[in-house]
Order: structure tokens, then C-alpha cells, then sequence
């Protein structure tokens, strides 16, 4: 088996089944040291999402918003919701090995890791979605990840900085007020359910965005680049990026490698003391 050739074959599938099989046994053999390398290979871009063949794309303010949380449709949206972006999460973290070579072994490692994670995590959140009635593809979704992961694609600094250490660790201070709404409710089995999947999935994130951070560090060094460039080149492509940030979990980006003085370069204010 070809590492990178499996890869493109990997992202390209147009279903999750067929996506999380390949995946498999692409990881399995990875993991037993047996893969072929071409280092002649040169990625390709992609002009779609995997996802587009079976779920609506619409732009992001079109997406529905979600109703409530208490009703079984809005647990479902809520549950969707996840699901493409725990989907999107496993391409992401195969393109960043099939797209950037010459990267030590444990880089790979890492990410390919943080691929069997992300396909748990959906695998879970469509259990209890199906349960629900309902299947992932049923409600229209966006493609501001895939978006992320094609304007990042000529440099891996910048995709380090947007994907883990922006959008990833911009969930670690979603999910706590998702949680706390989901506690007001009226408890049961399936918000139960969720709220253990959402909790697995923040702590698990933690971890996801540390290692973008230890790898942004690593290329930051290798490329002779401060680590203060950070909050630069996210406002390259999120210009009011910062600003929309309401309330940091402080906890979480501190285990995941944010210091408190970058945090304060981020949103103008301190939020922490180191």
C-alpha cells in the first residue's frame, strides 16, 4: 500500500462508509510499518468536499440555525451539526499528511492519530443522530473547513495556525455552552448521551489542538517565524476572526499550548495570568 496515493483515494471517497473503511485499513497497515512511500508524488488540489455527493452545501449564513434543545428535530440539528464538522475534521487531518511531505515520522504519527479520533467521534455522534431518525446528510451543512484547508494548502505555517490552533480551538470555547445549555434541559437518555459525546469530544480536542500547536511551534523554528505571527496570520484570513471570540476557555487553551499573553494579543483584554 501506497502511503499518499491511498491518502487522495481516502479523501475522495464519497461516502463515510466507504471513507472510514479505507481509513481503517489504511491506519492498520500504517501502524505495522508496512506502507510504500513515492517520493515523487505531488498532491493535488480538490475542487469539492468528500462530502458534497450526499449533503447539501450552502454558505454559512444559510445554514439553518438550531431550534431548540429540547425538541427532537433541534437535538438532531444539534447532533448534525457535530458530525460534519467531526466528518471534515478526519479530512483535514489526512490532507495534512498527503499534502505536506518531508515532515518527520512522528508528525504523521500525530495526525493520522488525530484521524482515528475524529472518525470515533463521528462514528459516535451518528449513533445517537440515527437513533434520533434521522442520518448525517439530512440537513443542509457548509464548507468553511474544506474552505480553510484549500486557502492553507501552499503553506503548512499557515494551515497549522488556521486549522488546529484557530477553528479547532475556537470548539474548545463552544462546547462548554453547548454543555450548559444541554444541563438546563430536562434530563433523558439521548441528552445524556450527548452530553457524554461532547464531553469525550472537548477532552479529546484538547489534545488535537496541542499537538497543532506543538507542530506550529516546530515549523515556526524550521522557517526562522516568531511564534507571534500567529495572531497575524489568522487575521490574513479571519480579519475580524478575534473579535467574534465571546468568552475563551482558558483552561482548556492553556493545556493545549496557548500562553495567557497570546490570548491577550487575541482578544485585547487579559483573560489569564500565567
Amino acid at each position: 500500500m501506497e502511503f499518499y496515493h491511498q491518502l487522495e483515494t481516502i479523501l475522495t471517497a464519497s461516502t463515510p462508509k466507504e471513507k472510514i473503511a479505507l481509513f481503517e485499513a489504511f491506519y492498520a497497515n500504517y501502524k505495522n510499518g508496512t506502507m510504500k512511500y513515492d517520493k515523487a508524488f505531488s498532491p493535488k488540489p480538490f475542487q469539492t468536499p468528500s462530502y458534497s455527493g450526499f449533503c447539501t452545501v450552502v454558505a454559512p449564513k444559510e445554514v439553518p440555525k438550531r431550534s431548540n434543545l429540547s425538541t427532537k428535530e433541534g437535538q438532531a440539528r444539534l447532533l448534525h451539526a457535530v458530525a460534519h464538522i467531526e466528518y471534515s475534521a478526519i479530512d483535514l487531518a489526512l490532507d495534512i499528511c498527503y499534502r505536506f511531505g518531508g515532515m518527520p515520522c512522528e508528525f504523521y504519527d500525530d495526525w493520522l492519530e488525530v484521524a482515528d479520533d475524529e472518525v470515533r467521534h463521528f462514528l459516535a455522534i451518528e449513533r445517537i443522530l440515527n437513533t434520533l431518525g434521522y442520518a448525517y446528510g439530512d440537513f443542509a451543512v457548509h464548507d468553511a473547513l474544506f474552505e480553510a484547508s484549500q486557502k492553507t494548502a501552499h503553506s503548512l505555517l499557515h494551515r497549522l495556525a488556521v486549522v488546529p490552533r484557530y477553528l479547532e480551538a475556537n470548539g474548545l470555547d463552544a462546547t462548554p455552552a453547548i454543555l450548559k445549555k444541554l444541563n438546563n434541559l430536562q434530563k433523558n437518555e439521548i441528552l445524556d448521551n450527548i452530553k457524554n459525546v461532547l464531553e469525550l469530544i472537548l477532552e479529546e480536542e484538547i489534545d488535537h489542538v496541542h499537538k497543532g500547536d506543538k507542530w506550529f511551534s516546530y515549523v515556526c523554528q524550521k522557517e526562522g517565524v516568531a511564534k507571534e505571527a500567529y495572531v497575524e496570520i489568522i487575521k490574513l484570513y479571519y480579519p475580524n476572526g478575534f473579535g467574534k471570540l465571546k468568552e475563551l476557555n482558558t483552561k482548556a487553551r492553556l493545556k493545549a499550548g496557548f500562553s495567557c499573553e497570546e490570548m491577550k494579543r487575541m482578544v485585547g483584554k487579559e483573560v489569564c495570568k500565567s
